[in-house]
């Protein structure tokens, strides 16, 4: 027998061998990579709707069958959008802001009606109106008819850098100001808006800082592979050798922006443009630039400023989120499911896989209905059109959710649930 085994090996014929991998992999792929998401969230008002009305959130997500790694699905996610989304023909309005500083507001209204809502989107690092998955987004809400107005940064985009001043993770009075404005000219309009990845966390320090003012504006919210924990999502980065490859690309980047401007150069200023473009990682970039540029003491004051982990029970707007358990710049541990899960107002979706603002899925993933979009459209759709007032009766409920669960658990903190609920999210809920 073992001799006949050792003989069949020995001589495997070419198309045995391929047949093996393929099987093999096919099992692996089902078993450890097709996944039901995980929603983290508190059981009440929002989780019942969020079931009712987002069908995606009851599926598995089927990453691309041969793109399953986080790295690949970051990478080959941006190449592929790259090349099937074409340009997008915004109306750029330049807003003047309070201390002169100028941001660009890139409008997508084609084929919507005038009064209908409108998504504020905040793009990612040193992101624009075209970049790929922003794009992705606009396209998604321009199907169904919502209007977007896509929020572009101090110096990017091609607008003029008019103060010495850039931007950063922590601060959000930009934004207050354009979300202020965005409503003063659509005033019976309902506004929602999107942040990605750093304008992820802009988006969530906005809404935790500024919590009553957005409750006022903002009828929903989406944030899509935000670091939650900029600390561990600094480390997550650096890890060799592909996460550090993605950050010393984004570093690069970083350095590019900041070279651009002959106006933030200066021995006025606190820090050495020279030591600054030398910068080969971002931490390295935010330790001689940006921490100095807002007057953080150090690189850790200021990441441990722009976290958004233990911010979610300020936020008073329905916020849905996407997150990858595979993110490489933002390690599962650090996701705050504990915190989702006692929060009436925040809830987490985690997939198995799909990188950083990846989530490709299909075998050929050129379709332009990718998950990202979907889900994102299929939220702010039922939030936004909300005909019946289905979903600010729910904002309602939740408001009441909240108060009843703040108080619930005598002696804790305000918000602190029994030790035993939040534990049982982190071991039962998360199987990958």
């Amino acid at each position: 027998m073992l001799s006949y085994l050792y003989t069949y090996l020995t001589n495997l014929p070419r198309w045995h061998l391929v047949a093996i991998v393929l099987v093999g992999y096919l099992i692996y792929y089902l078993m450890e990579v097709v996944k039901r998401p995980i929603l983290a969230v508190s059981n009440g008002p929002f989780k019942k709707y969020l079931r009712k009305h987002i069908p995606t959130l009851e599926n598995k997500f089927w990453p691309t069958f041969w793109c399953v790694e986080s790295r690949a699905q970051t990478v080959f996610a941006s190449i592929l959008r790259s090349n099937i989304m074409p340009l997008v023909e915004y109306r750029r309005e330049v807003l003047t802001l309070k201390d002169g500083g100028e941001v660009a507001l890139d409008w997508l209204e084609t084929g919507c009606d005038p009064e209908s809502p409108v998504i504020i989107i905040l793009p990612g690092l040193t992101g624009e109106s075209q970049a790929e998955y922003i794009k992705c987004l606009v396209t998604a809400a321009n199907r169904i008819g919502i209007r977007t107005v896509v929020f572009t940064n101090r110096g990017l985009g091609g607008v003029a850098l008019k103060t010495p001043r850039l931007y950063c993770a922590s601060n959000c009075e930009d934004l207050s100001e354009v979300v202020k404005h965005v409503k003063q000219s659509n005033p019976h309009v309902r506004i929602g808006a999107t942040g990605i990845s750093m304008g992820g966390l802009i988006l969530g320090n906005y809404l935790a800082r500024h919590s009553d003012e957005a409750k006022s504006i903002l009828t929903a919210a989406k944030i899509i592979s935000v670091p939650w924990d900029v600390h561990k999502g600094s480390a997550s980065i650096e890890q060799p050798i592909l996460n550090n490859l993605l950050g010393r690309h984004l570093a690069s980047s970083l350095c590019r922006t900041v070279s651009k401007y002959e106006i933030l150069r200066g021995e006025e200023f606190d820090w050495d443009m020279n030591q600054v473009l030398q910068s080969k990682t971002i931490k390295q970039f935010d330790s001689a630039f940006t921490s100095k540029h807002f007057g953080y003491k150090d690189v850790e004051s200021y990441y441990s400023d722009a976290t958004l982990h233990n911010k979610l029970h300020h936020i008073k707007v329905p916020l849905l989120c996407l997150s990858a358990a595979d993110d490489p710049f933002q390690p599962l541990d650090a996701i705050p499911v504990k915190a989702a899960a006692k929060s009436s107002h925040v809830a987490i979706l985690i997939t198995a896989r799909g990188g950083h603002i990846g989530f490709l899925e299909g075998w050929w993933p050129a379709n332009k209905d990718q998950y990202m979009g979907r889900l994102f459209g299929q939220y702010f759709s039922a939030a936004l059109f909300d005909p019946n007032d289905e979903f600010y009766r729910t904002a309602q409920l939740m408001m009441e959710h909240n108060l009843t669960t703040s108080t619930s658990v005598p002696g804790s903190p305000k918000g602190q649930p029994a030790a035993g609920a939040a534990s049982a999210i982190r071991k039962k809920s998360i199987p990958f």
